[in-house]
């Protein structure tokens, strides 16, 4: 009994030890549905939300995919790479820019976000945000995940999040984090976008990690959320969707 547990044991050892080494690649589906997200804007007149249903409805259910990358000690997430068959006969849309990369050892985070017709690049500390965990669990992309919700405060949207501790690292899409594990559904706002894991990598043997090069105009964080928050403000007096300009 007692070489039983001694195997169980190394076992584990080696699972862990693989997974904190080699680099896990997560894919994930970001899928938008703007009519929900007009209708949620008190602010829009009917002829408003009518306009922006008539501009945006073949992008009812858009879909984008993305790629989180990560390791032990760092990770970074950014559009996926689309193939020549996925491109509409062979042109792809520009695609604005956005990369987040963490550097877990030194709890710091680079951003690089188009937003407002500008691309910013913030350098900082990060902070996580402040989750309660929930009684609930269902799965995704092939494991079992628990229920987490937040408050993104600058945009006022429900954030509900599905992790799994099979995955160690505390780390997921978008700037989102702070879970114990990885987070492999997002939820905004109970289904106006939702980002949700498709596939789970996990390679046998180590692989090189590199930081991506990134640049824009360098801002804090603290300002940067300022510039939202102003534009918000703007376009809620103004009777206009503040999102045609900035993520949801």
């Amino acid at each position: 009994m007692k070489i039983k547990y001694q195997i169980l044991f190394i076992n584990l050892f080696f699972l862990f030890n693989l997974q904190s080494q080699n680099v896990c690649q997560i894919n994930y589906v970001r899928t938008e549905f703007w009519g929900k997200i007009v209708q949620r804007l008190p602010y829009l007149s009917k002829e408003e939300k009518d306009r922006s249903i008539l501009t945006r409805g073949r992008d009812e259910g858009f879909k984008s995919k993305y790629i989180l990358t990560f390791d032990s000690t760092q990770s970074f997430y950014t559009y996926e790479e689309e193939s020549a068959a996925e491109s509409n006969y062979g042109y792809s849309w520009r695609k604005e820019d956005y990369l987040i990369y963490k550097d877990f050892a030194n709890k710091r985070k680079l951003s690089q976000i188009e937003e407002l017709g500008k691309t910013y690049l913030i350098d900082e500390t990060y902070h996580r945000p402040k989750w309660k965990i929930l009684n609930e669990i269902k799965d995704v992309a092939g494991y079992i995940c628990m229920k987490a919700e937040t408050t993104d405060t600058i945009k006022n949207q429900k954030i509900t999040a599905w992790f799994t501790d099979a995955l160690t690292l505390s780390t997921g899409p978008e700037e989102f984090d702070g879970l114990p594990g990885t987070i492999l559904e997002l939820i905004k706002n109970d289904g106006d976008v939702t980002i949700t894991a498709t596939s789970v990598l996990l390679p046998k043997y180590p692989l090189p990690l590199k930081a991506p090069k990134m640049k824009g105009r360098k801002i804090t964080s603290f300002k940067f959320n300022e510039l939202i928050q102003k534009h918000i403000i703007e376009s809620i007096e103004a009777q206009r969707n503040p999102f045609w300009s900035i993520r949801y």
